[in-house]
């Protein structure tokens, strides 16, 4: 097996950027999901109530991250300093700064209300949930862990089930697996790409996000409700799996990776 792509989010919720090579940090690939949109009301914003989000795109270079919409484009530090203010991601609470009125304005055109966009500072912690985070373990402004990795084989075995193929930017992962069995990812507890340890705790359960086409922002009822038909338990469908570096390094398209730590069930 080989890793196909890598994929980062800088702004969640928001087109991603695909990459040869990423630096693999505690919280997760750098420069993923560092920025996040925030409503009026101070609640973050992503595609599940937004779906033009997918419209946003992203340019990474050496010093910016730059925003662009059908009606503008912004350039925003990849680093900033200022005061901090507490944001809420579901149930975790943490600190943000906030990226300026130029990113607030872009995106609230965008999107058509009032909006903010904040960064999160190297040093701001937000442990990964307990129990399947160690002490140590970190996240961005990601859902609930720092790495998301999925399967082309897994893909693969979905789309033969579909009316019509998607493709795995529906997903939005991290990492792309090639080679391999579909949902054999599931099997095991850890995984090494080239230099690169990482666990495998938990499964992705996967929302309405995934039925937002990632080119048009329009909304459908698929791959979701086939997902639901033999990849639910209880009240989560399941698709990709997160993933938790144990220290830093880097990975790179065209890594081995090799699953560790076989267990019985997911």
């Amino acid at each position: 097996m080989r890793l196909a792509e890598i994929h980062v989010y800088p702004l969640k919720g928001a087109r991603g950027i695909s990459l040869a090579r990423a630096d693999v940090l505690a919280g997760g690939l750098r420069h993923d999901r560092r920025f996040m949109i925030l409503a009026a009301d101070g609640a973050f914003v992503t595609q599940r109530s937004h779906p033009r989000l997918a419209l946003i795109e992203t340019a990474l270079s050496r010093e910016a991250l730059t925003l662009r919409t059908p009606g503008g484009a912004v350039a925003l530090p990849l680093s900033i300093e200022g005061p901090r203010t507490a944001v809420r991601v579901w149930d975790d609470d943490t600190e943000g700064v906030d990226a300026g009125e130029g990113a607030a304005d872009l995106v609230s055109t965008h999107l058509g209300e009032p909006c903010t966009v904040v960064f999160m500072p190297d040093d701001v912690i937000r442990p990964v949930e307990a129990p399947h985070g160690a002490p140590g373990d970190r996240v961005g402004f990601a859902d609930a862990y720092p790495v998301l990795l999925a399967t082309r084989a897994s893909l693969t075995d979905l789309n033969a089930r579909l009316p019509a193929p998607v493709p795995m930017s529906r997903f939005r992962p991290n990492l792309v697996v090639e080679g391999g069995e579909a949902f054999e990812e599931e099997r095991y507890g850890r995984v090494r790409i080239g230099a690169m340890a990482l666990r495998m705790p938990k499964r992705c359960s996967r929302c309405k996000v995934t039925t937002v086409d990632q080119d048009t922002a329009e909304v459908g009822k698929e791959p979701l409700r086939t997902l639901a038909s033999y990849r639910a338990e209880g009240n989560n469908v399941y698709f990709a799996q997160n993933l938790i570096p144990d220290g830093e390094g880097s990975v790179a398209v065209g890594d081995d990776v090799t699953y560790l730590e076989r267990r019985e069930a997911p």
